[in-house]
């Protein structure tokens, strides 16, 4: 059984999509409509802007998503029976199963961005990857970081890999403790705010608000979601654990082991890069992995 997935933020590139866009139409036009619906050329930031622009919460979240779900329309839904995404991808994954209109996450996951963006600058935080280090540790690490401020696990990639999220002080104790725990790397990341964290309810309240004007409906697909690692179809849920994403850890090493384990033996990643493909290597060696990015990828296929 095969699930498609789909990347979330970091996996941007400069230039990305724009073979797609050249080559074919259904996805121009759909890039062209979500151009519109923005009221900005996202295409001329994703083909053309520089990686500190592409690099802004409020652009980056929109040209992944566009990248994705422009892909994953060129190869359609068949022989697909789960999808689920890592954070932002969450969204293109909602969207792929119907749950979500294209118009109507276009606008969410802008508005999304620009929220989180603006959490950032609000209550300023920061985020680090801890490489290596024994999961049972995860635990004392959190305790003693903690007591310069909030910390929390932001996202759980795969086993040894986690990303840690909170306020400054406390990430950079984090970073400091970090190898007296087994850690074999540990540094901050290069981020707009303290994400998946306490630190971004500011942007709660106005998400929900936001969710309530757009229509969400059963998913088609059943969506592995981030916040439970559990598969969903219902809409109410669906809207539930959307809000509850924005402050909680991403369970991406459990939604894979639990796709798995629900017969899910190919996992494609729908979007820019493979860095999902490599984190999905790590948590379960006995499925596949492949991915499509780029025109070359797709040409055979369509």
């Amino acid at each position: 059984m095969k699930a498609f997935v789909f990347p979330g933020q970091g996996s941007q590139y400069c230039g990305m999509c724009k073979d797609i866009f050249e080559n074919f139409p259904a996805a121009r036009t759909m890039m062209e409509r979500a151009n519109e619906i923005l009221g900005y050329s996202i295409t001329d930031i994703m083909f053309s802007g520089n990686e500190e622009e592409l690099r802004q919460t409020k652009y980056t979240q929109p040209a992944v998503f566009l990248h994705s779900i422009a892909v994953a329309t060129l190869l359609g839904s068949k022989d697909i029976t789960m999808t689920a995404g890592h954070s932002l991808g969450e969204y293109t994954a909602l969207c792929f199963a119907g749950s979500i209109g294209f118009d109507d996450a276009v606008r969410i996951v802008a508005k999304r961005g620009e929220l989180m963006q603006n959490a950032g600058k609000q209550n300023p935080g920061s985020m680090a990857a801890i490489i290596g280090m024994p999961d049972t540790s995860l635990e004392d690490l959190l305790t003693e970081a903690g007591k310069d401020g909030i910390i929390q696990a932001a996202n759980f990639n795969s086993p040894g890999q986690v990303v840690l999220s909170g306020d400054i002080a406390a990430i950079k104790k984090a970073i400091e403790l970090a190898p007296s725990k087994g850690a074999r790397m540990a540094k901050e990341l290069v981020v707009s705010g303290a994400f998946h964290s306490p630190l971004m309810k500011p942007a709660e309240q106005e998400l929900a608000a936001a969710l309530e004007q757009i229509d969400i409906q059963p998913a088609q697909i059943p969506v592995c979601m981030n916040a439970i690692a559990q598969p969903v179809t219902s809409a109410a849920e669906i809207r539930k654990n959307l809000i509850l994403q924005l402050t909680s850890s991403v369970l991406w090493s459990q939604s894979i082991e639990v796709m798995a384990q629900n017969g899910i033996t190919e996992f494609i990643e729908i979007g820019p890069q493979k860095v999902l493909q490599g984190l999905i290597k790590r948590i379960n060696k006995t499925v596949t992995t492949k991915g499509f990015d780029t025109a070359a990828d797709i040409q055979p296929l369509v």
